[in-house]
């Protein structure tokens, strides 16, 4: 099986800081814009994403980018030789907010495996607004205020982390804070900062929990932080039936509860006890119609399977009705590394809804220690 391009989202926010050098506090407000660029304003946001994606020059072939019309991201694709597609189109030159919200729509659509937006605090809460936690986004700076945690350092480190995504290497997953202040207050000398939600980010690959001297994982150690973990997301959805996938990484949850574990099978845990075990996937089917679920997956095999080997009973019909956003993965660090960058693999019997889940996942490598990695 071929793997496919890694999607790349990316939106600029063209007139993301041009009131900063012209000391106008922001660039909230098309009055705002008008007068910075009345008064030679000069749109850097462009450049900055430039240098962010010019870090990934070496990765040609192995990413495409969706992108907007223009200079929301189609201009700098162009400059730098990019393949790309246009997916959303603003009405007027002079974009809004609304524009940033739009075009943040289309790719959710598009199943874009990361967002990459240049902007401010401003783009970051458009951004968050229509995204929130459905993917995993990341800001290359270019506004005046820069209070949120959604952004990278520096454009090359945004680039940087990118390729790390692209290449198939491990990237940390982060919730990062999405404030912003009130720039009229800020012009009369009042900092007003508000939190208006959190993003998905991706980050450099941190070590959190479990490791020995010289950060190398622990596997005991580590296999006891995801339990922990994994346990305390059932104590907080009591009502929540929780599907238990086949694999030692599963079995050892199941451990830590204190419940019998069939490990070649699927079990059902609900409310601290075992529901069910060893179901059969019309049992399955049957137990969790129209309830909260959720299903606990690890990967299994060397050849990173996530579904296909050893939970055939995890059907099509089931997983459509559990969907993406309730699949809850868990694996050790080593193990992903064992991958060498090589995907995930989705084979649940339905090639469309393979398709359909292919993408970033995250997943739970210790005690509120998370990746991303990529399914196909």
């Amino acid at each position: 099986m071929s793997n496919p391009q890694f999607r790349l989202g990316v939106i600029v926010n063209p007139f993301a800081g041009i009131g900063g050098a012209l000391a106008l506090k922001g660039s909230d407000g098309a009055q705002v814009r008008e007068k910075a660029l009345a008064m030679g304003a000069e749109k850097k946001a462009n450049e900055k994403m430039a240098k962010a994606l010019s870090i990934l020059e070496a990765l040609s072939g192995k990413f495409t980018v969706v992108t907007a019309q223009g200079e929301m991201g189609e201009s700098v694709c162009v400059s730098l030789g990019l393949p790309y597609e246009v997916i959303y189109s603003p009405s007027c030159t002079q974009t809004e907010g609304e524009d940033s919200e739009k075009a943040a729509q289309a790719m959710l659509e598009a199943n874009v495996d990361l967002l990459l937006f240049a902007g401010g605090d401003g783009t970051a809460r458009n951004i968050c607004n229509v995204v929130g936690a459905a993917i995993p986004v990341l800001g290359v700076p270019a506004g005046c205020k820069i209070h949120s945690g959604v952004y990278c350092v520096s454009p090359a480190a945004a680039g940087q982390v990118v390729s790390q995504m692209i290449a198939g290497e491990l990237v940390s997953e982060m919730e990062a804070e999405v404030r912003d202040i009130d720039e009229n207050a800020f012009r009369q000398g009042k900092v007003i900062a508000k939190h208006y939600g959190e993003m998905r980010v991706p980050a450099e690959l941190t070590y959190i929990q479990a490791v020995k001297m010289g950060g190398k994982e622990d596997e005991a150690l580590v296999l006891d932080d995801i339990a922990a973990y994994v346990s305390e997301m059932m104590e907080d959805e009591p009502d929540t039936y929780f599907v238990m996938g086949s694999g030692s990484t599963v079995g050892a949850i199941m451990e830590y509860l204190g419940l019998e574990n069939t490990l070649l099978g699927v079990d059902v845990v609900r409310q601290g006890k075992r529901e069910a075990s060893d179901v059969t996937a019309s049992q399955l089917i049957a137990l969790t119609q129209g309830k909260p679920c959720k299903v606990v997956l690890t990967v299994i095999g060397g050849q990173g399977h996530l579904l296909g080997r050893g939970n055939q009973q995890l059907s099509p019909e089931f997983i459509r009705h559990v969907g993406k956003q309730n699949m809850i993965v868990v694996a050790t660090k080593q193990k992903i590394r064992g991958l060498h960058g090589k995907p995930l693999r989705l084979d649940s019997g339905d090639e469309r809804l393979d398709a359909q889940l292919s993408g970033a996942f995250t997943i739970i490598t210790g005690y509120k220690d998370k990746v991303l990695y990529n399914a196909v």
